[in-house]
Formats: C-alpha cells, sequence, structure tokens
C-alpha cells in the first residue's frame, strides 16, 4: 500500500493532470497530501473528469503545451517539485492515424522538452515518464514483454511512445548518468501500463466509453476487435505503481530506473467481447454490442505484459481483478449518471482500492 506519511507535503509536478488518468492520479496525490502542481492542456473532453471533479479548486493549473519548451521550463521552477509525472500525451491510437505530425510532435518532443526541463530544475529526485504497454514491437506473441524485448510500434501512437522511451534512455546515458547520480540528484524511470480503464472516461474511440454513450443512448455498440486481447486493468492499479516506483527511485537512486511493466494477472488478460460481455451483464438488459465488419486501421491482435520485475523488485501487484475493474468502472458511471458528485465517488474508490491493497487483504 502506498505510504500516506511519505507523500504528505511532498511537491510534485503533474503533467497531463485534465486528462482521464492524469485527472485520477492528481486527485491520489492530493488524497495522500502531496503538493501537487498540474500542466497540461485544457480538458480534452466534454464532460471531464477533471472539470466533474472540480480539480481547479485543489490543484494549481498551468494551462498550457508541452511542446512549448519555455512555458514548461517557466512552470517546472516555479512548482520547484521534488518528483515529476509525466502523461501528458495524444493518447489515442485512431487520432494518432488521422494527426501522425502532431502524435509525435506532443508524445517525442513533449517528452524532450521536460526531459530538458528537468535537467535545468535543481532539487527534482524522482521522475517517472509514462508511456504504453503498446511501445512493444508486437510479433503477436502469446507470452508477456518483458522491458528489456525490442521497441517498436506499427502505428503513429505507438511508435512515437517507442521514441519517447528511447529518448528517456538517451537522456540517462548522457545527461543523467547513474554513475553521476550524486552530481544531478535525478532517478528516471519509465512506466509502461495496459489497457487502462476507470470511471471518468469520455475518450472516443476508447472501448469503454464508447459503450457508455451506446448504452445511454439506447444503441448497440459495434465492436471493431472482438477477437484482439489486452491487458484490461483499473486505472488505480497503475497508479499506485507509479507512486510506489517514485519512492523506490528516491530512495534507491538509479537502482530503480529504466523501465517498469505495470499490468494485470495473466488471467485477466481479456478479450474486447469479453470485456462487454461483462459490460453488459452489469449494465443491464438493455445494453447489447454487435461487429463492425468495416475496414479499420490496423491494430494488435493479441498484447499482454510480463509483470515479474515490478512484483519481485517493488512488490507490486494489482489489487483489483478484471471483474472487480468492470464492475467499479459501470458503478462509477451509474453513481455519477444518477447524480452523485464524481469527486466523493472517486475518492470512494480510492478508498476501497488501497483496502484492498493492505496486506493480507483478499
Amino acid at each position: 500500500m502506498t505510504d500516506r506519511p511519505f507523500w504528505r507535503g511532498r511537491r510534485v509536478f503533474l503533467t497531463g493532470h485534465t486528462g482521464f488518468k492524469g485527472a485520477w492520479l492528481a486527485l491520489r496525490l492530493h488524497d495522500l497530501g502531496a503538493r501537487v502542481t498540474g500542466y497540461a492542456l485544457a480538458p480534452p473532453t466534454e464532460p471531464s473528469l477533471h472539470e466533474l471533479c472540480r480539480l481547479d479548486e485543489i490543484v494549481p493549473s498551468v494551462i498550457a503545451d508541452v511542446r512549448d519548451a519555455e512555458r514548461l521550463h517557466r512552470a517546472l521552477a516555479d512548482a520547484r517539485p521534488e518528483f515529476v509525472f509525466h502523461l501528458a500525451a495524444q493518447s489515442l491510437v485512431r487520432e494518432s492515424y488521422r494527426r501522425p505530425a502532431e502524435t509525435y510532435e506532443v508524445n517525442v518532443m513533449g517528452t524532450v522538452n521536460l526531459l530538458e526541463a528537468v535537467r535545468a530544475c535543481p532539487g527534482i529526485r524522482a521522475l517517472v515518464l509514462v508511456t504504453t504497454d503498446k511501445c512493444y514491437e508486437n510479433r503477436e506473441w502469446v507470452w508477456g514483454y518483458r522491458e528489456t524485448d525490442r521497441l517498436g510500434g506499427s502505428d503513429p501512437y505507438a511508435s512515437s511512445k517507442a521514441c519517447a522511451e528511447l529518448a528517456a534512455a538517451a537522456w540517462t546515458s548522457s545527461f543523467l548518468d547513474p554513475a553521476r547520480h550524486a552530481e544531478h540528484g535525478v532517478a528516471l524511470a519509465t512506466a509502461r501500463a495496459g489497457n487502462i480503464i476507470g470511471g471518468g472516461d469520455w475518450a472516443a474511440d476508447r472501448l469503454l466509453p464508447d459503450f457508455f454513450r451506446a448504452a445511454a443512448a439506447g444503441q448497440r455498440l459495434l465492436l471493431r476487435s472482438p477477437d484482439a486481447t489486452r491487458p484490461w486493468q483499473h486505472v488505480l492499479d497503475p497508479i499506485e505503481g507509479y507512486l510506489l516506483l517514485a519512492r523506490r527511485l528516491t530512495e534507491r537512486g538509479p537502482a530503480f530506473g529504466g523501465a517498469w511493466n505495470f499490468g494485470p494477472d495473466e488471467r485477466d488478460v481479456r478479450t474486447v467481447e469479453e470485456v462487454i460481455r461483462r459490460c453488459c451483464a452489469a449494465w443491464g438488459a438493455e445494453a447489447a454490442y454487435g461487429v463492425d465488419a468495416g475496414d479499420h486501421p490496423h491494430e494488435s491482435r493479441t498484447l499482454k505484459l510480463d509483470c515479474s520485475k515490478a512484483r519481485e523488485l517493488l512488490g507490486w501487484r494489482p489489487s483489483w481483478g478484471f471483474e472487480q475493474a468492470v464492475a467499479e468502472t459501470v458503478s462509477w458511471t451509474r453513481d455519477w449518471q444518477a447524480g452523485g458528485d464524481p469527486r466523493e465517488i472517486c475518492r470512494e474508490q480510492i478508498a476501497r482500492h488501497a483496502d484492498a491493497a493492505q496486506p493480507g487483504a483478499a
């Protein structure tokens, strides 16, 4: 379980806090007592978790672009953080086909700008760059990818994230050399999570948000790739991994640098159709789906992660399995539609997840 006393009063700089995962991480850090500064564009969806949870009331925000190197440098210097979490990204595969150049600008040069800003800002101890499980060269293997497997990507999104990983490795060896850690003081790691689900996601062309929109409209959801398998996990599970990794970077330095996978247990690697069947069962009789037989951009058929490194060296493992992750996501959406306060719904789920992470919890 994440150590609350450790995070109390810590200064944290979080990019991408107006997005789905970034908003959950901002709420979790605030819950732990951290002093968070967010840096991101305006919320990318309407509605958005950031606005519904009134994050501007509890997290000071700089609304700006990671491609604006000067503004990013200034914001980081003003925040004077000990910890930096980089989540700002163009995060959608299909959008990367529509805007490939912009995807590389944001995901690669945005990361380079942050790396340069960190180098120029004294006092930073830990930098966690969040990428994706799709950064691997996907060979449609039946076993999980390890952190040492080859990077690649057959679409602009996946490739741009692999490039961000390569940039992080280059900056580590060139400017943040572990052998000179006593001089620069920064330990850098990258985090590769699986397919994230959870309440408050309204992104286009993402499976569960598309399901909820269709169900609310009384329509069938049409699946593009019903047999494709992915490592599904609730958003709070990798977030706990990021927090644990950041702490270890301050305690052990570069020994905990490099790449880390954060994914579900192998039994929770399911097909797209299995996910939607579970959603339909949790939602009710009015939910239905079919198959879209049209032409679609290429997406990998099989993807899973080997998370042995995080389990063995960090002591991390997911707290919520597939069934509970789906149930909590559906429950969040139902509670919000019934008029619940999104911030309180999130806090209740954070508390339940923290309880599940207690040693000896079921």
